[in-house]
């Protein structure tokens, strides 16, 4: 691989093992949005043929977003006490279930249980990777690693339109979720075989497990497995969660927005016919991507230009000035008057928008005990998605009461700007016992 994940110990490259690592999160993290967008994809054939609203399209979404909220708390702690290789792969397996159930749905009711089941089943994704980051890079590394695994959020809806369009259309909205559903449970087994922890990958050399530990990753796969003495509730006492969880809030606020109706808003506002949906709809999940890992490789650039000395407060400028420019970018969208001008702001605010998500997730890593990595990250999650849950629905209502989106995406955008405030001046240092 490139010299980013070989770097050498006097005159040895020490191995880059724990990129194979970041390549199967990607993976699992494409699949899981591809399960939890295909909502937005299926949304136009669903609402004709089930004779389903705006509303419904949005409670749907907001469904799933509290209910994948609440289980984000127990997710974390699962993923602390019993360690992530077991909790994500039954999650995998649980969640494509689930994604396949709503293909078999026939009214409002049978597909808010579906939708409910798969926010309990994915919940463990995201902090089950972030503990396994911690796990396998050092501090340094680990918001380069969260960008390239967190681009998944973004490579899923970017190439499931397209392609899931190409389903509908000759074989109906149900196929899409079959087939998804199918891709999660081949990728479960696939990781059942392929994931180790650092200390118990039989290849790995030990020149990269000790600079993995040296530079303060290595597994603590459960809670209880170090010195520290900070119990799961006390958590919530520390300052720093609380910006975390506020910050968060501003940032899934406007994301649900996106991964509900960006394909309805680009129908309504730019006369969009359904077979052409599925490319215009993917490109600006592109810009996602590049924003997820420029975030990332901003962060370790500022620490190795020693522009600051420590890397939570790289971190935390990196998504301040994200947030910042995000939610200006939002703002504009709904002045853009053509298709070209609206497809440009929506790529620059999903790239601004993707660098404070990656870099929020590699946070955890810098402020939480290693034990504890995986329940501050959902602690964090928890705390966004359960007051952005009401994003997807406040969305519909106004675009069912107006006949239009602008309202919503430009208090969005000025929720999401919020989010700069909350991590620069409320997440200001790392949870220890004396605090």
């Amino acid at each position: 691989m490139s010299s980013i994940d070989q770097p050498r110990v006097g005159a040895k490259k020490i191995g880059g093992k724990r990129w194979f690592v970041v390549f199967l999160l990607l993976i699992g993290g494409i699949i899981n949005y591809l399960d939890r967008a295909s909502l937005s994809i299926a949304a136009p054939d669903m609402m004709k043929d089930l004779n389903l609203s705006n509303t419904d399209i949005g409670l749907m979404g907001s469904v799933f977003a509290l209910i994948y909220a609440l289980c984000q708390l127990p997710s974390g702690w699962l993923v602390d006490k019993f360690g992530p290789k077991k909790v994500y792969t039954w999650a995998i397996g649980l969640w494509s279930f689930a994604t396949m159930l709503t293909g078999a749905c026939s009214n409002l009711a049978t597909l808010l249980f579906a939708r409910g089941i798969l926010g309990v089943t994915e919940a463990p994704c995201w902090p089950g990777a972030a503990k396994i980051t911690a796990s396998w890079f050092p501090k340094k590394e680990r918001a380069l690693a969260t960008g390239f695994w967190d681009a998944a959020s973004k490579w899923g809806p970017a190439i499931a339109p397209p392609i899931l369009v190409a389903i509908i259309v000759p074989f109906g909205w149900r196929s899409l979720f079959y087939i998804c559903g199918g891709i999660g449970l081949i990728f479960m087994l696939f990781f059942i075989y392929a994931y180790r922890q650092p200390e118990k990958h039989p290849t790995i050399t030990p020149e990269e497990l000790e600079y993995i530990k040296q530079g303060g990753g290595g597994t603590a796969e459960k809670i209880g497995n170090t010195e520290n003495t900070i119990s799961w509730g006390s958590l919530f006492k520390y300052k720093c969660v609380w910006g975390m969880i506020l910050g968060w809030f501003c940032y899934v606020w406007m994301m649900n927005i996106f991964t509900t109706f960006l394909p309805l808003y680009l129908i309504k506002t730019q006369n969009i016919e359904l077979k052409a949906l599925g490319i215009y709809a993917s490109i600006p999940y592109f810009g996602g991507i590049v924003g997820a890992i420029f975030g990332g490789y901003i962060s370790k650039w500022l620490m190795d230009k020693e522009i600051f000395s420590d890397s939570l407060k790289a971190k935390r400028a990196t998504i301040s000035v994200s947030a910042l420019l995000a939610g200006i970018t939002v703002v504009a969208i709904p002045f853009a008057t053509s298709l070209a001008g609206t497809l440009t702001l929506l790529v620059i605010a999903m790239a601004f928008l993707s660098a404070l998500s990656a870099t929020g997730w590699a946070l955890p890593g810098d402020v939480a005990p290693s034990s504890m990595v995986g329940s501050v990250g959902s602690i964090q999650n928890f705390g966004g998605y359960f007051a952005g849950s009401l994003s997807p629905l406040v969305t519909g209502m106004i675009a069912d009461a107006t006949g239009s989106y602008a309202m919503a995406f430009i208090s969005g955008g000025i929720i999401a700007g919020c989010a700069a405030l909350c991590y620069w001046f409320i997440v200001r240092a790392p949870i220890t016992a004396a605090e």
